[in-house]
């Protein structure tokens, strides 16, 4: 059998990942030709919104593919790859945004700030239209070596270069794990492209009785696992996190963690069969909630307690894949709830989660770090406006009105997995979120607490004494907007999440 090799190429469909590379360029050629930090940023900011516009005029149209073979393309934008960069650009200009404080105040270089962010940033673009494992896999680690040195940028922090080196360590075990799953998939198969070794085992099912292929299947999903901070591979997280400045905390606990759904569910809707990922991922999901949620009861540093409520919201995001492990989940419209809402759920934490991080910067000095719960008690006498977008932000992610966005979210997950008759892991949420309810209403009541001010040493009275910069309001007030929005219209995500 002979056919052309030559790959067909879609400039258009490519459009989004143009600007963000171009973007990264730029700031670069900024940061060596003019070396003015202010200039430098406003390139990265513009590259950022430009990629986001780019990203949703392209999404608009019909789905594009390009890098094709045949019927096997290597790059497929639909709704959800252009909803998918678009995430991750705007994502990549808040956190600009919430870094002002921290790089005026010198704690780490501009410039190369910038870039990193903006070459994580098209990663996170390419990453939603990969169209086979190779590619999906470059794109997962150029979304995540970046943050690798943004977590070690922090100038002369120890507790930084440890995260750091921890960050790297694991990620480096998790990619390993992910390109031998992927081997062993192509020796199986003979395939690397998502839909062809999704067809292959639908026509093949035999191929499941082979012990390297059921191995190939969950190294792959126990890799990707690693990127979700799913228990129990979590244990990087909440030290990595701590130790990063908050703004690339609240990067890497958006952006990453998003990319790490984006690529599990790449896998699993298109490439693995249900039938070995279901019980894998179902088993996954009831572990990260639980335990984010009952060691997230025990926190007493605000950044560690986002850390360890995200490894459970993980776990929510999670729960709808897990309905695979029934047969009455692998239903075609089963299924189709499962994926929507995995991706919705995942969306609207992103937007809440960037917006509890905005407020920790708001309400913390300059380059400072996190700090401790009880730093927060009384901040709504001294903040009431960001107090209020923080408490909002909590609100959402456990669940409750009036976080429209966060109630949504559960609902969509619960109401997936009753669809698939896993109600057992519906029950497992309802409790989870219970429970979770336990510190995130604990943050919200020491906010509105009385203010202890007059009775604090002198040492720590300043920890709120300057006003927030206007940059990282901005972003706390434009977060905020977008999750009341997408709480009184979600359909809107679910129909962009929804499989193309």
């Amino acid at each position: 059998m002979t056919g052309s090799l030559v790959q067909s190429i879609d400039h258009v469909a490519l459009l989004p990942a143009y600007l963000a590379a171009g973007t990264a360029v730029l700031v670069l050629l900024a940061d060596v030709l003019v070396g003015r930090g202010r200039v430098t940023l406003v390139v990265a900011a513009l590259g950022a919104a430009g990629t986001a516009v780019g990203a949703a005029v392209v999404g608009a149209g019909p789905t594009r593919r390009t890098f094709c073979v045949g019927t096997d393309c290597s790059y497929v934008l639909g709704d959800r790859a252009a909803l998918v960069a678009v995430v991750f650009a705007l994502l990549a200009l808040g956190v600009l945004g919430l870094s002002g404080p921290l790089l005026r105040a010198g704690a780490a270089p501009v410039g190369e700030y910038a870039f990193l962010l903006a070459c994580s940033m098209t990663g996170g673009v390419v990453l939603g239209a990969a169209g086979d494992l190779i590619t999906l896999i470059v794109a997962l680690e150029t979304l995540t070596l970046p943050i690798y040195v943004l977590v070690g940028l922090r100038r002369g922090s120890l507790a930084s270069a440890e995260a750091a080196v921890t960050f790297f360590v694991v990620s480096v075990v998790a990619t390993t794990l992910t390109l031998l799953g992927a081997a062993l998939l192509y020796a199986v198969t003979g395939g690397l492209h998502l839909d062809r070794l999704g067809a292959l085992f639908a026509e093949r099912p035999d191929l499941l009785d082979l012990p390297l292929a059921s191995a190939a299947v969950t190294l792959v999903v126990l890799g990707l696992a690693f990127k979700v901070a799913a228990v129990p591979f979590h244990a990087w997280a909440p030290a990595t996190y701590d130790g990063a400045s908050v703004p690339v905390a609240a990067y890497l606990s958006t952006a990453s963690k998003f990319g790490g759904v984006v690529a599990l569910l790449a896998v699993v809707q298109h490439a693995l069969p249900a039938t070995v990922t279901g019980p894998v991922l179902a088993l996954l999901a009831v572990l990260t909630m639980t335990v984010g949620n009952l060691v997230a009861l025990r926190q007493r540093r605000t950044v560690r307690l986002l850390a360890w409520s995200s490894v459970a919201q993980a776990g929510y995001i999670l729960a709808p894949l897990g309905a695979l492990a029934l047969a009455a989940g692998r239903a075609e419209e089963a299924r189709t709830a499962a994926y929507a809402a995995a991706v919705a759920y995942a969306v609207f934490f992103v937007v809440l989660e960037l917006g509890a991080f905005a407020a920790v910067v708001a309400l913390r000095p300059a380059g400072a770090d996190g700090g401790s719960i009880a730093d927060l008690r009384g901040a709504a006498r001294r903040r009431p406006w960001v107090a209020a977008a923080f408490g909002l932000a909590l609100v959402g992610l456990a669940g409750l009105p009036p976080g429209l966005a966060g109630l949504f979210a559960k609902v969509t997950v619960v109401r997936s997995l009753l669809a698939g008759e896993a109600g057992w892991l519906a029950l497992v949420v309802a409790l989870n979120a219970v429970v979770g309810l336990a510190y995130y209403l604990r943050v919200v009541a020491t906010l509105y607490a009385p203010d202890p001010t007059t009775a604090l040493s002198p040492a720590t009275v300043p920890t709120s004494a300057a006003a927030p910069a206007r940059m990282v309001l901005a972003v706390l007030t434009l977060t905020t907007v977008v999750a009341v929005v997408v709480g009184l219209a979600p359909q809107l995500v679910l129909d962009l999440a929804a499989p193309r």
